[in-house]
């Protein structure tokens, strides 16, 4: 298993009433518009923080309480400042509808498990606004969980969250929310009728639900704080339910100080992990980091509530993944070797120090460690590119050659099954559902429709950027064929750079090609701080280090336009969740290079990071505020205190969901005021607000269209594309 609780794969006011003023007048009149409802001036009231010595200035703290009477009415007022800007624009409707047409004739296939004859999987079909889940058996397909038809009951709308059969496939245990809110209830159907059980189980978003081999019953992780606090995703609890049972009595098996033997940081989640055919459970006790700690105790103790867990691993053996196979547990150890090998020791007496090296480090990255009943898959990760392997039980190693060049997006192996499933996915390569066979063939299952869309008139490729200290930074571009590069393609560059996570490699992103057809180019740097090249990537850029992570996105642009694609008036750069460190640093420190700044549910503002959910799970990866490095490792990642007065800063969009539960929205308000007040450029900040949504995750299909097309005409308008120019 491997596994990373990373929550960023989204108070006190004063009172008293808003100001309203306009925008400067150079933005209204870019605008080409009459009467545009004005953006809401936010009030000022100061705070004032010292953090070792040095004292900053927060004027807009109040926003931080959301039951401020203030706190509504100003993103009501800034949503409708943006909503008029960007619907008066030229070619908007008409954006909006092609991206429609090319998120609607795609099929998104999210999760499939093979169990008790059946395949289940998590699936948007042509035209929905909603993934569903549906069971295939003898040949028939029929709907086992529509968040749809929940959702037509009320005003909320309700998204499906999580989901795991029992291994004879009979039960499907299943965690839905509300708005985007990722705030799960656990429900457990019958799939023979696809009705569900009595007992439902709240605050599950974490849990990770994993069934004992004979499906009477699974374990899940369940949160305790309250939500919308600080505490919300610390002491979690790890539990069993039995089906039929009443989930108040769910016996607790593990949280901080039930077991002396077993202590841990109240930051860290416990999760318990069983395979089939093996007598022994795995407890795995995780936070945002990769690696995680590790212990073991048989399988029959745990469920009777008197386990003696054995220690395995510490966080600093940096295992980042482990799997029981009978007696044997393999894992996959990256201390001392960043990008990863693979290790074998007994369950039921572990020795990390003794453990058998079956495949050492090499010069590609080791993400994960899938079991099938044939033998261990491990995905590959090279610069950005995955590829597969085979380890079988033997310790031979064999190379599986994957159709094309792309991104192995997940690995669905089953300790029954011989093979495994995977998805596979291209930058013009629409993702598909392959098999692996045991003799390494590979194939397209069907599952997932390929959309009737013509690519043949794009094309990607790859390039290096050098960084200022000379580091090679990968970057794609993406763009119509035969574009010419004489340096006026309206150009877009999203980055991320976090968790050690590789999070823009190849994907086939349909709604993308409505910007390329604009004659857009888009791109997407591989920035230091994510994971493409293994630990060493990602510490590269992370704490007194992290600076790299938005020099190397500036250099990329840089990298663009000297290569001729384009100039600073018409680029544009993107960036979502922990990327909008990236894009508000780079923003900050390099206003001149941009033409517009797109920060989508971005962290703006982290020194503030105590308030909100979640924040204090957060540290391993950011440093923490009590600690003189930690505020300094913080501080210069803060964009909203690297705003500066009188500063000609870009045109700048904004974007958060209310509901949030993993950027507090504080971050993306307060950054949009401190901007307004600050910059001198006239050119428009405008705060796009979706008060049914949250991080994104659990948005439908059609939320995802809207704000697309915002962006994109946004993105157009800025960086001076002929079409969405205003009269």
């Amino acid at each position: 298993m491997t596994i990373a609780i990373s929550r960023r794969c989204l108070l006190a006011g004063t009172g008293g009433t808003l100001a309203l003023t306009a925008l400067p007048r150079m933005a209204r009149a870019q605008a080409g518009i009459g009467a545009v409802p004005p953006a809401p001036k936010a009030r000022v009231a100061p705070v004032s923080d010292t953090y070792f010595g040095e004292t900053l200035v927060d004027p807009y703290r109040w926003m931080e309480n959301d039951k401020d009477p203030a706190w509504l009415p100003f993103l009501r007022g800034q949503d409708a400042h943006t909503r008029a800007m960007l619907d008066r624009l030229p070619g908007r409707t008409a954006l909006l509808a092609r991206i429609r047409q090319l998120s609607g004739d795609v099929v998104s296939t999210a999760d499939v498990q093979r169990a008790g004859g059946r395949i289940f999987f998590k699936q948007r079909p042509a035209g929905a606004d909603n993934f569903k889940l549906f069971v295939r058996e003898g040949g028939r397909t029929r709907t086992l969980v529509d968040p749809t038809a929940m959702s037509a009951a009320g005003a909320a709308h309700f998204s499906l969250d999580w989901w795991k059969a029992s291994p004879d496939g009979t039960h499907v245990v299943y965690g839905v929310s509300k708005d985007g809110s990722e705030d799960s209830v656990l429900h457990v159907l019958t799939v023979a009728d696809g009705r569900d059980l009595p007992e439902t189980i709240a605050n599950t978003q974490s849990a990770a639900p994993e069934w004992i081999e004979d499906g009477t019953g699974f374990f899940y992780t369940q949160l305790t704080g309250k939500v919308s606090t600080p505490e919300r995703y610390l002491d979690g609890q790890a539990r069993f339910h039995r089906l039929g049972a009443d989930p108040a009595a769910d016996p607790i098996l593990i949280k901080r100080g039930l077991d002396p033997a077993v202590a841990y940081d109240r930051i860290q989640m416990p999760f318990i992990q069983t395979a089939p055919g093996s007598p022994y459970a795995m407890l795995i006790l995780a936070d945002v980091r990769p690696e995680y700690r590790l212990a073991v105790a048989p399988l029959a103790d745990v469920l009777a509530g008197r386990a003696r867990w054995t220690p395995v691993t510490s966080f600093e053996d940096e295992v980042t993944g482990s799997v029981l196979v009978g007696d044997d547990l393999y894992l996959l150890a990256n201390k001392g070797s960043p990008r990863g090998r693979i290790l074998r020791t007994s369950a039921a007496k572990p020795d990390l120090a003794g453990a058998t090296e079956l495949v050492r480090q090499g010069p590609q990255v080791i993400e994960e460690i899938a079991r099938a009943k044939d033998a261990l898959y491990l995905r590959i990760m090279d610069g950005g590119i995955s590829r597969l392997r085979k380890l079988a039980f033997d310790g031979t190693v064999s190379e599986i050659a994957l159709p094309f060049d792309g991104t192995i997006g997940a690995l669905y192996a089953e300790p029954d099954e011989p093979g495994l499933l995977m998805s596979l996915s291209g930058w013009l390569a629409p993702t598909g559902i392959w098999s692996v066979d045991a003799a390494g063939r590979v194939a397209d299952t069907g599952l997932t429709p390929r959309p009737p869309i013509d690519v043949s008139g794009y094309e990607a490729h790859r390039a290096f950027a050098t960084a200022r200290d000379g580091t090679k930074v990968p970057y794609t571009l993406i763009h119509k064929k035969g574009l010419k590069r004489d340096g006026t393609a309206p150009t877009y560059i999203s980055a991320y750079g976090s968790y050690g996570a590789a999070a823009y490699t190849p994907a086939f992103q349909a709604r993308q090609l409505a910007l390329i057809d604009q004659g857009a180019v888009v791109g997407y740097a591989n920035v230091r701080g994510g994971g493409e090249y293994g630990r060493e990537w990602h510490q590269a850029g992370q704490h007194a280090n992290k600076p790299n992570t938005w020099r190397d996105l500036i250099d990329v642009c840089q990298d663009v336009i000297a290569k001729g694609y384009t100039r600073p008036q018409h680029l544009a750069i993107n960036g979502r969740s922990a990327g909008g460190i990236t894009v508000g640093r780079a923003l900050t420190e390099r206003p001149d290079l941009f033409a517009a700044v797109v920060s989508g549910v971005g962290w703006s503002n982290p020194l503030r990071y105590v308030v909100e959910q979640n924040g204090f799970g957060e540290e391993p990866e950011w440093g923490a505020i009590g600690d003189p490095q930690g505020y300094r490792w913080l501080k210069a990642i803060d964009s909203y205190h690297a705003v500066k007065d009188g500063t000609r800063y870009p045109a700048v969009l904004l974007t958060t969901g209310v509901t949030d539960p993993r950027v507090a929205p504080f971050h993306v308000a307060k950054m949009a005021a401190r901007l307004q007040a600050a910059t001198s450029s006239g050119k428009p900040i405008l705060l796009r607000v979706d008060f049914d949504a949250g991080h994104g995750i659990g948005s439908t299909r059609d939320q995802q269209d809207r704000e697309t097309a915002d962006t994109y005409a946004f993105v157009l308008w800025q960086t001076g594309a002929r079409g969405p120019q205003p009269a």
